[in-house]
Parts: structure tokens; sequence; C-alpha cells
């Protein structure tokens, strides 16, 4: 996934329910280090083709809940036995996303919803006076969020992508442009507006959603995402804003690039994290807690 660059809709009206997933299982905050290319616990889960289960409810990862997060080049299914992987939703394919789940693995669906990529096939659907500043990685300039009747058309062709590959779930990342220097004059209630469209968009079709980052605003989002996914709480002291989540019975997916494994697995396992450390650029080398 892309890391942030800060350290840091509807209501969910049915009853969530997921099978028991146990385990423990790392990009800058917010943002991940992927390039157009990109971006050992053991466990099972039982995955399968759509994120929808024959009862009509949405997958939802439980605490501790072991995965990988594999944003450079296709998956690898080889590289973790972890029930949860999180990958690319544009780089890989509706077969890729099948293998995992004949593993018995639920997949979760990366994609950028805060940012313009110029290297994404559907680039020219953002019109120009919706890209500000440059968000520090190569391509990549920050949207507009305030325009939510312009982007939620082409999120929500995003999103049918990750639905009709079969995903069971979608990680929407840099959901939090308001505390960064985007070239808009955005504020934490433009963000909020955009995070629940988000949310609302990925249960229109199904989809378990996660919040990314955007500590500040757990609070007031808690019941519209699912689980959240997290980078370097550990390295910024900040890892107990995410217990929210876990006491709501909902995954938090945590990474670390800097902190060795010794210095922040006692507190994640403490806290109920599914943490590991990675490298930046998101490949398969994962070192889990």
């Amino acid at each position: 996934m892309r890391n942030s660059t800060v350290p840091t809709c509807a209501t969910l009206l049915a009853t969530l329910v997921a099978g028991a997933l146990t385990g423990c299982s790392g990009t800058p905050s917010g943002k991940s280090s992927a390039g157009p290319s990109a971006r050992s616990s053991a466990g099972s889960a039982t995955a399968g083709p759509s994120a929808v289960s024959s009862t009509g409810t949405r997958w939802q990862p439980r605490p501790g809940v072991a995965w990988q997060w594999q944003l450079d080049k296709k998956a690898d299914p080889t590289g973790a036995d972890v029930p949860v992987y999180d990958i690319d939703g544009f780089e890989n394919s509706a077969a890729d996303v099948a293998r995992l789940h004949r593993d018995g693995r639920k997949v979760i669906c990366y994609v950028n919803v805060g940012a313009w990529e110029d290297f994404r096939p559907d680039r020219s659907d953002f019109p120009r006076a919706l890209l500000g500043a440059s968000n520090g990685w190569e391509g990549e300039r920050w949207l507009d969020i305030r325009q939510l009747s312009i982007l939620r058309p082409i999120m929500e062709r995003r999103f049918d992508m990750c639905r009709d590959k079969g995903f069971d779930a979608v990680e929407p990342d840099l959901v939090e442009g308001y505390d960064n220097e985007t070239g808009f004059p955005l504020t934490a209630n433009d963000q909020l507006a955009y995070n629940r469209m988000i949310s609302e968009i990925a249960h229109d079709r199904g989809l378990s959603v996660g919040l990314k980052n955007d500590l500040p605003q757990i609070p007031r989002l808690l019941h519209d995402f699912d689980f959240a996914v997290n980078e370097e709480c550990a390295q910024y002291g900040e890892c107990a804003e995410l217990t929210p989540f876990i006491e709501a019975g909902k995954a938090v997916f945590h990474v670390e690039y800097e902190v060795p494994t010794s210095s922040f697995c006692p507190e994640s396992r403490r806290l109920k994290l599914s943490s590991m450390l990675k490298k930046r650029e998101l490949g398969v080398w994962r070192q889990a807690c």
C-alpha cells in the first residue's frame, strides 16, 4: 500500500459476522512506498469467491488475524502462510484472487483514493482541476476530496473492479489529506465526508473496508469501517489510539519499517494488533510478531 506522509455513508446496519481468525501477524505513514508496479505467522481461514457470504454478511476480520501485505508486483501465494492477503487491486487479476481463495485466504484490494496516479489505467478520468500538489511520490498528486460528486463515480468504478475480481475487502489509501499539504484548503470535516462516502461505496458492493491511518478521526469513523490499517504507530507511540477497533472486535493490520520486532511486538500482542515488520517496497519479505 501507499504510506501516508504523516505519522499518524452509511452507518453499518448489518450485523458483521466472520470466522474466528487468530494469529499475530510493514512504508511512511498514510501512503505506501510502492511504486507504479509495487506497493512468519501461520493461520487459516475459509475464503469464498466473493465478499458476501451465503447469509448476506460482509467479511469481518477479527483482532489478531495474521496477514500479508504485498504491493510490489503480483501477489506471491507462497510468500506467507497466513489467512489474509492485502494486494494491489489493479495489478492482480481475478485469477490471482481466485488462487488465494483456493488456498483458503481472504483478499483485500489496495486502491489509492486520495491521490491521482499517472500510472493507473483510469488516470484520464480525473479532471485536471482536481489534481493538487505532489504527495512526495513520483507520478502522484493529491486530490481535491471536496468534489464528492465528481470523485464518487470514479471511485465507484474502482470498487466495482475490486468486487468483480472477487476481492473480499478494500484498503483505500491516503484518506487523511486534510492533515497534509495538498494544495487545497481541506478540513477535517471534508475528510470525514469523503471517508464516509468511500465506506458507503464499499459497503454497497458487499465489500468490507478499512480505515488507513487517520488516527485522529477514529472515534468518528469507527462505525463506518470494518477494520484498520496502520503504518508505524509503534515508532510514533500511537498504537493505543487504535484500541477502539480492537474493542469493537475489528482487526488492526499494522506494519513497522524501522523499529525491530523485539521493540514493538510485545505491545502489539498486548493490544491484539496484527503486526509485522516490512521493507518499504512492500515485497514478499515479512517478519511477523
